[in-house]
């Protein structure tokens, strides 16, 4: 059997705000490119862009699949 993480969700703020902040990355990942576009930075912010964008789905994802559980338990 497989392991899986487990999330524990604050509502619906923690992906607003885990939201907001890859937001805020993607912002200063396009700012950095254009203005540098061989610099060091822009792998180090990709991957914390992509880590930010993993953990939202995965907290989405969590979601889901408790409302559905809830749906198919009545």
């Amino acid at each position: 059997m497989r392991a899986q993480r487990v999330w524990k969700v604050n509502g619906a703020a923690s992906v607003g705000q885990l939201q907001s902040k890859l937001d805020d990355l993607n912002k200063r990942l396009g700012e950095l490119e254009s203005r540098h576009p061989d610099s060091s930075k822009l792998e180090e912010l990709k991957s914390g862009a992509l880590s930010l964008s993993r953990e939202i789905d995965d907290i989405r994802c969590a979601e889901a699949t408790a409302a559905l559980s809830e749906l198919l338990r009545k």
